[in-house]
This record gives structure tokens, sequence and C-alpha cells, in this order.
């Protein structure tokens, strides 16, 4: 249902997979199942959750995918009633996204550029997108041929739930994406050559799915940071996708726009990057508000 009816990506079905893995097996020590679960069970769940150290926000992911599943089960009516109606969940602070400052940023750009060949290359045009795009990291490595249009000016991006968007390219990123497409396409003659069946993707490699993955990015993206002179704890492509929202916002981009751009469903979601700037916008009002003239 996840899959045909929502359009979860294999990234969400996993989650959901290990989370409903893991609450069917402490109800199955309770002696129960799904369609005979009690609420006390599902507190029990969190309470179990909670005693092995794991954060509230993962607590509340993994409630949230429970809640679905009995939503599913009264639904389809497997059961008369939903145990998770009357189960609070845990309450949640809102930390402010640890942004990169633009500086780093360079830094980390100018390192990617030290690298010599075909890595430095595509390690140069994925950070340049990922900083000029904020997209996801999936969204990034998965990207597709397809998806670049013809004159190289903009990329569609398919997010969460399959929702797709344009997001435009910067020149320094189309100029860094060009190089590396020029490298990208000899190998990809070379294979073809020996038999191999061309790529659809951009970042092509011998992985499973056609693509580099996601954690393979992290590490490379660590890497760069050591040689940046940067400490690798506060680089993640995350991060980066932090700092382009931050970044534009900071210079007066509108947050309509920016929620577009990064693909959040509600403006509540990209909201919080206004918190990360609250100097700057008691700034913005204290000197172009008129009640604040002498």
């Amino acid at each position: 249902m996840m899959v045909a009816e929502r359009g979860a990506s294999k990234n969400t079905y996993d989650a959901y997979h290990r989370d409903l893995s893991r609450y069917l097996e402490f109800v199955g020590n309770a002696g129960q199942d799904g369609e005979t679960a009690s609420p006390e069970t599902v507190r029990g769940f969190l309470a179990d959750l909670a005693a092995d150290g794991l954060a509230a926000r993962t607590q509340a992911r993994k409630l949230s995918a429970v809640r679905q599943f009995h939503g599913f089960l009264l639904l389809e009516g497997y059961r008369a009633d939903d145990p998770t109606s009357t189960v609070d969940a845990p309450r949640l602070g809102r930390p402010l996204p640890k942004v990169l400052q633009f500086e780093e940023v360079g830094a980390l750009l100018a390192a990617a550029a030290e690298v010599e060949g075909w890595r430095g290359a595509r390690m140069s045009a994925l950070l340049e997108i990922l900083y000029a795009t904020g997209l996801r990291v999936s969204e990034l490595v998965g990207l597709r041929l397809s998806s670049l249009s013809r004159d190289g000016r903009i990329v569609t991006v398919r997010g969460k739930g399959g929702k797709e968007r344009i997001v435009p390219l910067s020149p320094d990123a189309r100029t860094l994406l060009q190089e590396w497409l020029v490298l990208r396409d000899a190998a990809e003659e070379g294979a073809r050559t020996k038999g191999q069946a061309a790529s659809r993707f951009l970042f092509p490699t011998q992985s499973k799915a056609g693509h580099m993955t996601r954690h393979r990015f992290y590490l490379l993206i660590k890497e760069i940071a050591v040689v940046a002179g940067i400490s690798p704890a506060k680089v993640s492509p995350h991060k980066l996708r932090h700092a382009f929202a931050t970044h534009l916002l900071a210079n007066g981009a509108d947050l309509r726009a920016i929620q577009t751009l990064l693909g959040h469903a509600d403006v509540a979601t990209t909201e919080i990057y206004t918190h990360v700037l609250e100097k700057r916008l008691a700034d913005l009002v204290l000197n172009h508000h008129p009640m604040a003239k002498d």
C-alpha cells in the first residue's frame, strides 16, 4: 500500500520495514499481534525505545509508522479500533539546524577542486550542485541524465512521495557539471565498446542501484572536509542543504520560494530557517519599520 498508493521510495519503505518489524517483535513478546495490540502495549513499546536511549524525535518517527500501520488495519477492517489513538507522542524540542558559513562552503569547494582526475571533477560537480540547489542527498546521487534540461540550466527532481519539482542550476554548477559530463561520457563510451549497458544516471557507479550511494557520498564529503581543514563533524550533505536555505534567506530570498526549491510540503518546515536568522530579522525591523525611527 505504501509503495503502490503513496509512492513511497525505497528508503521510506526500508525505514517502515525496520520500524514495524521491531514493533511487531515487541508486540509478539507480549503475546499479542497487530490485530490485538492494546494501547498499553503501544505505550510499552515507546517506553522500550526510551530505555534503549533513542531520542524523542526517533521515538516519534517510529510511533508515526505504528500509527499508520494501525490506521491501515482499521481502514481494511482487520480490527475495529486504533490502539494508538490515545497514545501521546514524545515531546519534541525543535533544534536549530547547524549551518556552515559561506567561507566554509568555499573551502570545501576549493578542496574538491584540488583532487586530481575524474574523482575531483565528480566531487566538485556534486558539491556545487548540492550547495546550488539544496537537494536531498538521495535526490542528488539519484539524478538521471533525463533530469537535466537540454540547455543544462535546470534539473527536474523527483522528491518525497514521487512529487516533481524544477530547480535551477547556478552558472558555476552548470560549468562543473559539463566538465564532469565530458569525463563521464568518455567512460561510458569505453564501457559500451566492452558490451556494457549505458547508465541512466549523472553519477553512475558499480553499486546495485547503479549510482553513487548516499553512504558513499557521506564518506567522501567527510574526506573533503579534512582536506579543507574543517572538522568532519560539522559537514554532511544535509548541512549543505541547510546552508543553501539559510544563505538564500540571509540574502533576501522569499520563504515561499525556498519552500518550493527544498521540496517542503508545508511552509512550517521551512520556517525553522527564520530562527537561525533572528538577529538579521530583528535588525531588518529596527532599520526599516517606520515606528522604529527616532
